[in-house]
């Protein structure tokens, strides 16, 4: 076993060996950024796109990824898009709300009925005008949207209403909006850096903390809590944003190439996490784990009421324009 996992490491090398000296023929490499696993489909679909870059653009362009935080957490990379050190980066749309408040709708828990919802939504007029509104406000390019899934709550206990939450330590990303939930439920909202969180949870920093189930897995959260408690409290996704910089660097037709390719990874990495998302809770409660089925309406109903108070950034017209959708 050993064996086969050192001979695994040495081709997962080679691999990205050969991929970064093909890059590196290009004119032009970008630079692709998130703080997600090599091993998730965000990362495996923008390696993709590398190739089909060079091909489009005859040469003048490739990418290289960088995964895991490897340069800087969320707040890094989404600043480094207008200074130039990098080019292209997955975010939280909170995090983008930073610069624009109205896109960080799409992340605010119970947003959405469910994931259809959400699918008209991103290819709606209104998110259109959001990220236009982005654009103007940063000089970034939002291009693509990417299905991140349910995010669902981890514990070491069962969360099976919101009184169970009352008082809980939760991790929450840092941006304000995902502080919107655990405030509803009474629990107590802890940012920590992503990279940071297993640790949390084995130490006991915190109490628990909420993500999809891929990421869970993806993480090994599970590791460390014995429950999962399908929450299903915001039906997340990131957006795919090219820095300004870059964008004005390139000609038209080297913008579109790329901007059609990163829809394509978009898609990609959407299909894989809605197939596994489907598989895994059966795939957890074989490791042991407590997968809890929860009735979300008395979550979603004492969130709702915070939807258009302090915390939004956004306007109550936007607001009802999304509710709208069908």
């Amino acid at each position: 076993m050993k064996h086969t996992r050192q001979k695994f490491v040495l081709l997962a090398s080679a691999a990205a060996l050969a991929m970064s000296a093909n890059a590196a023929s290009a004119e032009t490499v970008l630079k692709w950024a998130h703080v997600y696993e090599a091993s998730e489909p965000y990362h495996t679909c923008a390696v993709e796109t590398s190739d089909k870059l060079k091909a489009a653009t005859e040469d003048r362009y490739a990418i290289e990824v960088f995964p895991a935080s490897s340069l800087g957490k969320e707040e890094d990379i989404n600043e480094g898009l207008g200074l130039g050190t990098v080019d292209i980066i997955y975010t939280g749309q909170l995090f983008a709300g930073r610069a624009f408040g109205a896109v960080a709708i799409g992340g605010a828990p119970y947003m959405f009925r469910n994931y259809d919802h959400w699918d008209k939504f991103r290819s709606s007029d209104l998110f259109a005008e959001l990220a236009e509104g982005y654009r103007e406000a940063s000089g970034n390019h939002i291009v693509a949207t990417t299905y991140y899934g349910q995010r669902h709550v981890t514990a070491n206990k069962p969360v099976l209403k919101p009184e169970d939450m009352a008082a809980m330590k939760i991790r929450v990303p840092n941006a304000p909006l995902y502080m919107m939930f655990p405030k509803a439920v009474g629990a107590n909202p802890t940012p920590i850096a992503f990279a940071e969180v297993y640790l949390a949870l084995q130490q006991g920093t915190v109490d628990g903390q909420e993500n999809p189930l891929p990421t869970i897995q993806a993480k090994k959260f599970h590791e460390v809590q014995s429950d999962i408690s399908l929450t299903a409290h915001i039906n997340d996704a990131l957006l795919t944003i090219i820095g300004g910089p870059t964008w004005d660097q390139m000609d038209e037709a080297d913008r579109e190439a790329l901007t059609g390719l990163l829809k394509e990874a978009s898609d990609c990495a959407t299909t894989q996490v809605r197939e596994t998302e489907a598989e895994l809770a059966a795939w957890f409660k074989e490791q042991g784990v407590n997968v809890h089925e929860v009735d979300v309406a008395p979550f979603r109903e004492v969130t709702m009421e915070l939807h258009n108070g302090p915390d939004a950034t956004w306007e109550q017209e936007v607001y009802d324009r999304l509710q709208a959708i069908e």
